[in-house]
């Protein structure tokens, strides 16, 4: 089972590989609150899919979790599991919770 703290430093371990390639200005400062997709989005589509490949592939090769963030799945469900770090952390501890 994966804690909170661990998805949640996993997710902002991918925002802050986006960072280094950001200019300082614009830079995210990554929270629970963060905004990842939708009206409240502090990312791009391709910044977006690069952070979920990224903690896609951390958690595979760190915790030997493979997981689909991006399926069927997740789209079909009633609130975004995209919308925010806290959001996203919580739908990947449920999948991890299900397995």
């Amino acid at each position: 089972m994966l804690s909170n703290e661990i998805v949640e430093s996993v997710i902002f371990r991918a925002i802050e590989a986006l960072n280094a390639e950001r200019a300082l200005a614009d830079r995210i400062v990554p929270t629970v609150d963060t905004g990842l997709f939708g009206t409240d989005a502090t990312l791009d589509s391709l910044e977006f899919v690069s952070v979920i490949t990224d903690v896609e592939t951390t958690l595979n090769l760190e915790h030997g979790l493979e997981i689909s963030l991006a399926d069927d799945h997740a789209m079909s469900r009633p609130e975004s599991p995209y919308t925010s770090v806290a959001t996203l952390r919580d739908y990947i501890t449920e999948l991890a919770d299900e397995r």
